[in-house]
């Protein structure tokens, strides 16, 4: 996600369109191979300048996850992949975080235990899943339960690496700032749920690791698990500054991942679910610290 470089309002409108692009690539409303509506479109039904929606794309661009060309639009060139020995259901066949979140979700007492990177996937589908319940197009849950375990800042980030600088720190700091800010979507959301009294009880716990991991994990409602490895690629980033850098970096939003269903019939897929929730919960209790904690989301004030 790109920082804010010019001026503060242009950044959070930069940012909200961004996070509005990419999940409708994530949910397969602009799916694969698909061109983009065009920019004077975009910018008239985000309430937006046609200058922001070009500096969004660009930024998808560099992303990997549009290619642009001059008179022929932006064209979808990448997704997100989720493949798993239970085939989805036939009214849709292409499965999709944003979808296995809503179905976990449609439980009327919800459990998320993530262990991830930065928390930007689940940020941007749970305020999504908001979205759909303030439409009445999804049911609410009476209950959710999130623990999210992150890597502590004061820990080494191997990536992302100034290939030209090594030592430069501030493309790990633009990462960690994408951290702290999905952390506090995250936190915003499920305060609203509870807040707006669509859900009865919230509670968001988070906790700092002391590495940084090679791979995330969602365990939903104790029966479901999305796992997906952070794999290395080179890419160019725009910092701060609106310096763009070229970076070893890791795949995140875009990285595919692998569904395990506890009670699909599978042994295998059984085994695997309850040996990451066990390893998770020892984490958990043996290996982190306690983070900022969603007070709000928790116990809204009366």
């Amino acid at each position: 996600m790109d920082a804010e470089h010019i001026g503060e309002g242009g950044g959070r409108e930069f940012r909200r369109v961004l996070e509005t692009l990419r999940s409708r690539m994530l949910d397969g409303t602009y799916p694969l191979n698909s061109l983009l509506p065009p920019q004077r479109e975009l910018a008239l039904e985000l309430d937006v300048s046609r200058d922001t929606v070009q500096r969004v794309l660009r930024e998808l661009s560099d992303e990997g996850w549009v290619r642009s060309r001059r008179g022929s639009g932006s064209k979808v060139i990448k997704t997100q992949r989720i493949q798993g020995t239970t085939p989805p259901p036939a009214e849709e066949p292409v499965m999709t975080l944003g979808r296995v979140i809503g179905s976990a979700f449609e439980q009327d007492e919800v459990t998320l235990d993530v262990c991830t990177l930065t928390s930007e996937s689940l940020g941007i589908h749970v305020r999504l899943l908001l979205d759909r319940i303030r439409a009445g197009q999804s049911t609410a849950p009476r209950s959710i339960d999130v623990r999210l375990m992150l890597p502590a800042e004061s820990v080494p980030w191997p990536y992302p690496v100034n290939v030209a600088d090594p030592a430069d720190d501030r493309p790990r700091e633009r990462l960690r700032e994408i951290a702290r800010r999905s952390t506090a979507t995250l936190e915003e959301t499920l305060y609203e749920l509870k807040s707006e009294n669509f859900v009865t009880d919230v509670r968001l716990q988070i906790r700092h690791a002391p590495t940084v991991p090679d791979f995330k994990v969602y365990l939903l409602n104790k029966n479901r698990m999305l796992y997906g490895t952070y794999k290395a690629i080179r890419r160019k980033i725009r910092l701060s500054t609106g310096e763009s850098v070229d970076v070893v970096d890791v795949l995140g939003l875009d990285a595919a991942l692998l569904y395990f269903s506890g009670d699909g019939g599978h042994a295998v897929d059984a085994y695997m679910v309850d040996d990451m929730q066990a390893w998770f919960d020892s984490r958990w209790e043996l290996l982190t610290e306690e983070g900022v904690t969603a007070q709000g989301a928790a116990a809204p004030p009366a």
